[in-house]
């Protein structure tokens, strides 16, 4: 697996690999983190695996980032 690209955001890491067949973007927030994969012969190129990226998809994301924490937190 080798990082191909990054994804810049004030909150968030997003780090975009590559891996087989698949793109794997994996977003960090402190201790958590979130991993999707992207079959190459979908996706086409790292440039339209960015389109997908949307504000509204990294804002379900942080949305999720947050119901963990809070289990988390829950769990002590």
């Amino acid at each position: 697996m080798r990082i191909v690209d990054t994804i810049p955001h004030p909150a968030l890491q997003i780090s975009i690999f590559q891996m087989n067949d698949k793109y794997l973007v994996k977003f960090e927030a402190a201790m958590m983190e979130q991993v999707f994969k992207f079959d190459i012969a979908e996706v086409k190129s790292i440039e339209a695996l960015k389109q997908i990226i949307t504000p509204d998809f990294i804002d379900a994301v942080r949305k999720r980032f947050n119901e963990m924490y809070l289990q988390y937190k829950a769990a002590f």
